[in-house]
Parts: C-alpha cells; structure tokens; sequence
C-alpha cells in the first residue's frame, strides 16, 4: 500500500474550494491560508531538506541555534536554575534549531524535557532524527504545567491565518475568496458591513485601505503570555514582520524559492505575512507578561556575541571561514534577513530581563 499522506497530497485541494465556494459563496481569506497550510505541512517536505520551499535561520547555521540556547540558557539560570524546565518549541522544522539549543544549554548544565509542538508526520519524522528524547504535541493545551516553560517560535507566526478587510464604496468589507468567470480565484469583498471591527480612528481611512490582522497569532502569543505568568519562565518568537503598525496587504506564497501568486497552488505552496510584532506585544502585556521590546534579529543575535562566535569556529575550522561569514551575513546583514525578521522577548513577571535587549 501507498503511504496514506500521498494519496492526501493527490487530492486537489483547489478543487475542492471551487466546490465549496459553488455551493455556499465566497471564503473567508483566512479559511482559504488555514487550509492551504494546513494541507502544505502535511504533504510537503517544506524546509531545509533536498526540495524543500524555503530555507530558516537553523539551517543556515548552527550559530543560530547556539545563540537562542545561550539565551534561554541565561535566563533559567539567572531565574535560579530551577530543577525542573520544559523547552517548548513551535512549529521546529527538521528540529535543527532544537538540536543546537540543547547542546548549547546542555554545556551550562541546562537539561530540559523536551517538547516539539508540530502536526505534520512527515516533520515529526525528521525531528525525531535530530532531537530523540521528545515528546510531541498537537498545540499548547497538552505542555504540561508544573514548571517553568523555555519556549520558541522561529517563522511560526507568519504561517497562521491573517485576516484582511478593506475599505470599498459601501464601507469596510471582509476580503473574501471567489471564483471568476475564467474559474481562478479571485479577492471579492464580502457582504456584510465590518465598520464596527475597524479602530474607530481608521474608519475614514481612503478607499482600497487594507487592514490586516491575525487572531490566530493573538491567540498563540496570548496562550503563550498566560503560561509564562502563572508557570515562569521566558520565551522568544522570530519572524518577519514589523515594529509599528502599518496599512496593506503582506500575504505572499513562495514554492521553490520563489514567490508566486498567492491563488496560484493552495497547499502547494507556503503562504505567510508579515508578524504585527506591536500588536502581538499588546496582547502579551494583557497577560501580565513581561515584554522586552523587539529588536531587530540582526540586532539581536550581534547583542549575543554572533561576532565573536563565527570568528572561534573559523579559528577552529580554517577552511570553513567564507562559509561561516556567509552565513554570519545572511543571518544579521540588514540587506537579508537581519532587518527584516525581528525578535520580541517574553518573560514571567517574576524573571529577570532579557540579555540583548534594552534594559526597563
């Protein structure tokens, strides 16, 4: 017999849109992000690995993860170095940034229970190949919480479903997901009036106007929050994204490197958007949860010693040097992804602040 998650790949999920939207009207564009990656994750080998879409800092190089485990590292032990820790990793790709981490925290005494939370059997194989001694998890409910939570979310926000409505000559409307008359799908404003879901200082904002936002980041970041204030702990979520609000559509979908349309291939191709870190820090502080600020991940990883550390392997490995500071630069150089990712700290209100990021 085939392997059950291939015969599911085969199913063309485009065409079942076409069939919903027939019967019942336009999608939600959220509804329409939440099953194409839903079904991506499930069928395809997404990062990393020969054929993947798109490759993540972890991989890039081991500096990365190092760096996040010194960090957590640091923190547990200036917390007290409680006995008892969970590491708490969303959406951990081929587990590589696991695997460094670990190694990391493992060299400052730092043994955590590990827990991976990821949904596609086809990842889990792959972290079980990096990090062994895991236990997995479907989403947070299930983390256990009798201690203190190390947690991580590298590129995991970007893939929740975002939620758009743009303002139209009858008033603000819901971007929604139709059919043309060519049978591509298309943006359609919904019908139902959403002027009350708009900041009433937004309301008279021009035609064509996008607001963008993500309940699902809001849900995580908050569940996130909330578990740090009542078990301890701290937390660091990286993406791409921006500090300060702003207007207009981020989703995009990327298949081989590339980008491509975003109705091009549903769940044949990664859609993401951008990470509204400033409202993701509102919904944090509602919690009653420590917020360091975001920074930059250039920033953020020059603050930890990136510098020093690239120039110790290359010391070590000679003949490594121009990949190690390749790596260094795609990592931190502001013309790749040091100023486009950005990082924000979380911390329970009790736990010290957070090395690299300002002080207060």
């Amino acid at each position: 017999m085939g392997d059950p998650r291939d015969e599911h790949a085969k199913r063309n999920l485009g065409e079942t849109f076409r069939r919903l939207i027939a019967a019942t009207g336009p999608i939600s564009l959220a509804h329409f992000m939440a099953e194409s990656n839903a079904r991506y994750y499930a069928t395809r080998e997404a990062i990393g690995g020969e054929g993947a879409d798109f490759t993540t800092a972890p991989e890039i190089s081991q500096m990365f993860g190092e760096l996040i485990g010194l960090w957590l590292a640091d923190m547990w032990s200036r917390a007290g170095s409680p006995d008892l820790v969970h590491y708490v990793e969303l959406g951990p790709g081929r587990g590589t940034l696991a695997r460094d981490a670990l190694r990391a925290m493992k060299q400052h005494g730092l043994a955590p229970r590990v827990h991976l939370v990821e949904t596609s059997p086809r990842m889990r194989d792959a972290q079980l190949q990096a990090v062994p001694d895991v236990v997995h998890h479907d989403d947070l409910g299930s983390i256990p919480a009798d201690a203190p939570i190390l947690l991580v979310a590298n590129e995991f926000l970007d893939a929740l479903p975002v939620r758009q409505i743009v303002r139209t000559s009858q008033g603000w409307r819901e971007v929604m997901v139709g059919v043309d008359a060519e049978g591509a799908f298309a943006e359609t404003p919904g019908r139902h009036a959403m002027d009350s879901a708009v900041p009433e200082e937004r309301r008279s904002d021009p035609k064509g106007t996008v607001i963008e936002t993500s309940p699902a980041c809001a849900a995580v970041v908050s569940e996130v929050a909330t578990r740090l204030a009542e078990q301890g702990g701290a937390a660091l979520f990286i993406d791409y994204g921006y500090r300060h609000g702003r207007s207009g559509s981020t989703l995009q979908a990327v298949r081989n490197h590339q980008k491509v349309g975003v109705f091009d291939a549903p769940g044949e191709a990664d859609l993401s958007a951008h990470v509204d870190f400033a409202q993701m820090a509102l919904v944090a502080r509602s919690q009653e949860c420590k917020v360091f600020g975001t920074l930059t991940q250039g920033e953020f990883l020059t603050a930890l010693g990136i510098d020093p550390r690239a120039d110790a392997l290359a010391a070590s490995a000679p003949q490594h040097r121009d990949m190690l500071m390749k790596a260094k630069a795609r990592l931190t150089a502001s013309d790749q992804m040091g100023e486009l990712f950005k990082v924000m700290g979380l911390a329970a209100p009790t736990w010290p602040d957070g090395a690299g990021f300002p002080a207060g």
